[in-house]
Parts: structure tokens; sequence; C-alpha cells
């Protein structure tokens, strides 16, 4: 970042937020390896791995994951110009910002998918209520049906018995 800070000063902003933006998308991406990772804990394995191998690739995971923080923190308190100020602050404090809105936003969508889920559920109930009662009326019709065929047919057999 030293040699940014003595090139153009209107591209360090640019070149600062290129440079760790790529450590940000690293951090990122790693994240969500580790997210599915504890998602996947949460339910029944059928694979192959160890629970060991697992348990020390996700402890691998966050090992990756603190490596890159504390590279990101030190390149911005260390190696950042000090026309910047306290960028590790600011960032901070605007990271802490966005992951309260994330929160925020993440528990509305489950709240929303929840919702989603219920409504598909009930349909679904309503439909084989629906379809049971089909089924009923269908059987009882056929039944009466059966009944009333099989009575004619008994009375024909007997009249034509009784002539």
């Amino acid at each position: 970042m030293q040699e940014i800070a003595k090139a153009d000063p209107n591209d360090v902003f640019t070149d600062i937020g290129n440079q760790l933006g790529v450590l940000m998308d690293a951090h990122d991406e790693i994240s969500k390896l580790f997210l599915k990772e504890q998602i996947e804990a949460k339910q029944v394995y059928k694979g192959e791995e160890s629970i060991g191998k697992r348990a020390l690739r996700r402890i691998l995971i966050n090992s990756r994951l603190d490596a890159i923080w504390a590279e990101v923190r030190e390149m911005m308190v260390y190696k950042a110009p000090p026309e910047l100020g306290a960028l590790w602050g600011k960032f901070d404090e605007m990271r802490q910002k966005i992951v309260a809105e994330q929160e925020v936003a993440h528990a509305e969508e489950l709240r929303l998918a929840q919702i989603a889920s219920w409504r598909r559920r009930k349909r679904i109930a309503e439909i084989r209520a629906k379809a049971m009662w089909v089924s009923a009326v269908v059987f009882v019709v056929i039944w009466a049906v059966g009944i009333m065929w099989l009575t004619t047919r008994s009375a024909m057999m007997r009249t034509s018995l009784g002539h």
C-alpha cells in the first residue's frame, strides 16, 4: 500500500479498495464455505468422510478466515497511507452496521420463507383432504351403483325363474 501512496492521490482510494476488496471477496467465499459446513453438520450425514476429517476441515476453514481478517486489519492499520486516517475503525464500524442490516434482512427472509412453507403445507393438506372426500364420494357412488346393479340383476333372475 505504501507504493500506492506515492502514486496519484486520486487513485489511492480506488487501488486500496481493489486490493482490500480481493481479500474481502476471499473472506466472503471462505465464510460461505464455513456456513455450508455448519448447515450440513446439522443434517444427517450420509457421506464417506469421518467426523474427525470434517471437524479438521472446519478448523482449517476457520483458521483461514482468521488469517485473512488479520491480514486485512494489518493492511488497513499499518500499511495504509496516513491520509486515510483510521481506515480500520471506519471500516469496522461500517461492516458492523452492514452485518446488523443483513441480520435483519436474513431474519425477514427466513420469516417469509417459513410463511411460504406453512402456506404450502396447508395447501397440500387441503388438497389431500379434498382428495379424500372425492375418493370417499366416488367409493360410495360405485358401491351404491354396484348394490343397485346386484339388486336389479337379482330381481331379474327371480322374475326370469318365476316365469
